[in-house]
């Protein structure tokens, strides 16, 4: 059977390994199994969130509200724009579909960095467009400029802060780069992990209706998944002007995200003190793995997200360390796949974190026999 040839060239997104992998293939106990590999929240979602979805866990047989009314209002109060400014998403990465479908042909180029989300790609792919990547893993908006002056582009991926890596650019060097690209290049700011970035540095924040009023031409993305702790509800949105988001409402599926779903991102929005907590215990335990690193004299990534990118140069492979944690049960994400020698370990608990350098120490001192 032929399918569209495009595929051929697509790969396919690695999940972080599951908690059930790790039982059924290692014999693990569950309970001794920490996931740090999807950048989860770890200290589980706000309880006004868990109340309202037990009060509503009889509604399941009724579709959700399709103009979602509620949550975009919620929204376009919390970033000071229209609610027809806004879409929502099944995750942002939905989102991202839309955009590129909207945007993308065969003839097509979309330009991001070297090591970056890999949903661009693969959406990109599959809309037949060409990809273009910088020479630097880390954002280079000076690379950014050299190829898009070279070869053009129809969309730009910033990941702000970048994920898998964990870096960021400041807001005034974005804007600096965004007044160099020709109002019909569409320009993605990805703000996945903003809340993290801007709580760190406030240098980092992107405040969208500041965005998108100077820069017509950008859309940006925001996630429940992250700080707001609901990567199992599968919510994120899309902050634009009012052309760019009427265009993505012909390619959205009615109903695309659940009635669930949608009460729980609603209800995420008014316990923003959740997730200030756990953004400062975020960064509180972010400096034992820095502190890790240094001791053990690994260089790491100067991180504005929910995860560290840890990285062993010539000393250890990455895949092999992150294979002998996941049999100790400890998932982390090894990096090898981006072509980078490295381990993205999501930011756990303190329990949780203290338990992961015990793990570590014990596999470091493995491979150094």
């Amino acid at each position: 059977m032929k399918f569209n040839e495009v595929l051929e060239n697509c790969k396919i997104y690695e999940a972080g390994k599951p908690i059930e992998l790790v039982v059924r293939e290692y014999g693990v106990d569950e309970k001794d199994i920490i996931k740090l590999a999807s950048n989860e929240n770890p200290y589980g979602t706000s309880p006004k969130v868990t109340k309202k979805i037990q009060e509503l866990s009889q509604n399941m047989f009724m579709y959700p509200d399709d103009s979602m009314y509620e949550l975009k209002e919620s929204l376009a109060s919390k970033f000071s724009v229209e609610s027809e400014n806004i879409i929502v998403g099944c995750g942002s990465d939905q989102v991202i579909d839309f955009l590129v479908k909207a945007k993308c042909t065969k003839d097509s180029k979309i330009l991001m960095s070297k090591t970056t989300f890999a949903m661009y790609e693969i959406y990109g792919r599959q809309a037949g467009a060409q990809i273009l990547r910088t020479p630097d893993d880390e954002h280079n908006l000076e690379q950014f400029e050299a190829m898009y002056k070279e070869h053009g582009a129809d969309i730009i991926f910033l990941c702000l802060p970048n994920n898998p890596l964990g870096e960021c650019l400041d807001k005034d060097e974005v804007y600096e780069f965004l007044k160099k690209i020709d109002s019909n290049t569409l320009v993605v700011i990805d703000g996945a992990y903003q809340e993290y970035a801007s709580f760190k540095d406030s240098k980092k924040e992107i405040k969208p209706a500041d965005l998108i009023e100077k820069f017509p031409n950008t859309v940006y993305l925001g996630t429940f998944s992250k700080a707001y702790a609901l990567g199992g509800m599968r919510t994120g949105y899309g902050i634009g002007q009012l052309s760019i988001i009427k265009t993505l409402y012909k390619i959205r599926p009615p109903f695309n995200i659940t009635t669930l779903s949608l009460a729980a991102a609603i209800e995420a929005l008014k316990d923003e003190a959740f997730v200030q907590k756990s953004i400062e215990l975020n960064f509180e335990e972010m400096k034992r793995y820095e502190e890790y690193a240094t001791n053990k004299g690994f260089s790491y990534i100067d991180s504005y997200t929910n995860f560290i990118t840890m990285k062993f140069d010539n000393r250890y492979l990455s895949s092999e360390v992150a294979q002998n944690l996941l049999e100790r049960g400890v998932i982390v994400r090894d990096l090898t796949g981006y072509g980078v020698n490295a381990i993205r370990i999501t930011i756990g608990s303190q329990k949780q974190n203290t338990r992961v350098f015990e793990v570590l120490d014990e596999v470091l001192e493995e491979l150094n026999k």
